[in-house]
């Protein structure tokens, strides 16, 4: 314990926060060793995803020393005199870290540029790849994490974010770094005023634009930054506004409506589905927090509202997307862990389609010469839509795609359709296909690790009633993809069970899904498919209790 004694002590000698000086000092004067070797024990890792952890002193915390260390070693990888646009988000220490960054980097003589205000993540994901001398972005959020987090995400030259090797060469240069408080800083930085560059961008989409025709919806930005841009796209691009949820809709970075500021949890939308029930809403749209994800939310033919899973959303909008661009070159994308749906849509409309690992920094590198980007998701709310231009932001954009639901929705109301319609009629020409999750929190890495051992060294032979055909373990690699931490049961008659890590939070991920005919009732085929569901849920479960 001694020696974690002298690396906080250590820290305290270069820490610029008087906060969390104060927050290590206590610690040190109560003798609490359990808190010193949560926050100096191990430290946050940068990877492909950045940095994601909690605030609070020492390294195994998002922090101004491990900011301003991560900015010290990406500027250490990136060109002398390079442009770095930097953005941030509304959490606590967002504009802080911003600044900080942009310090460094400036010491470092690069040539950083910072939004003068809170913008969502899409908008700095586009203007790093609009201009041409920009090397790389920083985004300062933890997207839906929790109110306790912050994040710092770091994208390339062509928008997207960063993938092995680069993730690599700069851990190793945040490693070399020395002490923060010796680091030479500049000041007087440019700044960003607007998101204009962003909003003509979606704005000009040409997905059928046309306006909503007198379409009604309900919008929350989820206590986070959408608000202003999104309806100022919607603006843009011809739509009646919606109607914001007002208890959501200034920036909190304390969430305080919501158990977990994400849309997918349980009880996130409750307020906005009470909302659109007092208005008679045609549709339900919501962000997260930095906007770069999007839920949907439509009325059910019992009179109540149903949430459309991610996969729901990805298969409607992936023919929005195709009917309304043209050319057999065009690639439509998707990850190991979404639906199959999304193949059998290409091959209905004769257009390319890959498969990439998880996350939007694998979906924008997808595909081959001279394959036309148009669409890509993830089952977890993320969709990059596009025109015949190809897609217009290299990340998943939750503004672009609330625009591509308007106008859909639209499109459907004008034929006298609902999006329901809309997806029994996918059921019919392309089978039913069923998705569902099953998430293990642990905030013990190791209960994770085990868990992933154990299904690698005893797999089941059977789940939710079907037998396990093969079993690919990710972590080899598979179907030409990066190894990745995860499996792949392929069942009898179709189904499939992936299970995997999540990136970003201390949870098991594992993704269902079922595929079957839907014939003439296609009711009762959902009712099949959930059952099947279920019990592939049940015995998940059971393989990792």
């Amino acid at each position: 314990m001694s020696d974690l004694r002298a690396r906080a002590g250590e820290w305290l000698a270069q820490d610029p926060d008087p906060d969390t000086r104060a927050e290590l000092r206590a610690v040190l004067d109560a003798d609490d060793d359990g808190a010193l070797a949560d926050r100096f024990g191990a430290r946050l890792e940068f990877g492909t995803a950045g940095l994601r952890g909690e605030l609070g002193a020492g390294p195994n915390r998002m922090n101004r020393v491990t900011v301003m260390r991560a900015a010290a070693g990406l500027a250490a990888c990136l060109p002398p005199g390079g442009r770095v646009i930097v953005g941030f988000d509304a959490r606590h220490g967002s504009r802080r870290f911003a600044d900080d960054t942009a310090a460094v980097l400036s010491g470092a003589g690069l040539r950083p540029e910072v939004f003068a205000e809170p913008v969502p993540t899409p908008a700095l994901a586009h203007f790093t790849r609009h201009f041409a001398d920009v090397v790389a972005g920083v985004m300062v959020t933890a997207s839906h994490n929790p109110p306790r987090d912050n994040g710092y995400k770091v994208y390339w030259a062509d928008g997207a974010q960063i993938v092995p090797p680069t993730d690599a060469e700069i851990s190793a240069a945040i490693d070399a770094v020395g002490r923060v408080d010796e680091l030479p800083l500049g000041d007087g930085w440019p700044v960003h005023g607007t998101a204009d560059l962003y909003l003509d961008a979606v704005s000009s989409l040409r997905l059928g634009f046309t306006g909503g025709g007198g379409l009604s919806i309900v919008y929350t930005p989820m206590h986070g930054v959408g608000r202003d841009v999104l309806l100022a796209a919607f603006g843009r691009a011809g739509f009646r506004a919606p109607v914001v949820v007002p208890e959501q809709a200034e920036p909190d970075p304390d969430f305080p409506t919501v158990a977990f500021p994400n849309p997918e949890e349980p009880g996130a939308l409750d307020l906005a589905l009470a909302l659109a029930r007092e208005r008679g809403a045609d549709l339900v749209i919501a962000n997260d927090p930095d906007a770069d994800r999007c839920a949907v939310a439509v009325p059910d033919a019992d009179g109540g509202w149903r949430t459309l899973t991610g996969d729901e959303v990805g298969g409607l909008l992936a023919e929005h997307v195709l009917r309304h661009t043209t050319g057999d070159d065009r690639l439509i994308v998707t990850t190991i862990v979404s639906s199959s749906l999304l193949r059998a849509i290409a091959a209905g409309h004769g257009v390319r389609f890959a498969e990439s690992l998880t996350g939007f920094k694998w979906i924008m590198r997808a595909g081959r010469e001279p394959d036309r980007l148009v669409f890509g998701y993830e089952e977890a709310l993320g969709y990059s839509v596009g025109d015949d231009r190809g897609v217009l932001v290299n990340d998943k954009d939750g503004i672009g795609a609330a625009l591509a639901v308007a106008a859909l929705a639209a499109e459907a109301r004008r034929a006298g359709r609902t999006l329901p319609d809309l997806l029994d009629d996918q059921a019919r020409r392309y089978g039913l296909h069923a998705t569902a999750q099953v998430s293990v929190r642990a905030d013990d890495p190791s209960v994770i690790a085990a868990a992933m051992a154990r299904l690698r060294e005893a797999p089941p032979s059977r789940l939710g009633g079907r037998a396990v055909e093969s079993l690919d373990d990710l972590s080899r690699g598979s179907d030409g993809l990066p190894p990745t931490d995860g499996l792949r049961f392929r069942l009898a008659g179709g189904a499939r069970v992936v299970i995997r890590p999540s990136g970003t939070e201390p949870k098991l991920k594992c993704y269902l899904e079922v595929v079957g005919p839907a014939g003439d009732d296609v009711a009762a085929a959902r009712a099949r498919a959930a059952a099947d569901l279920d019990a592939l849920r049940a015995d998940v479960s059971a393989a990792l209790s």
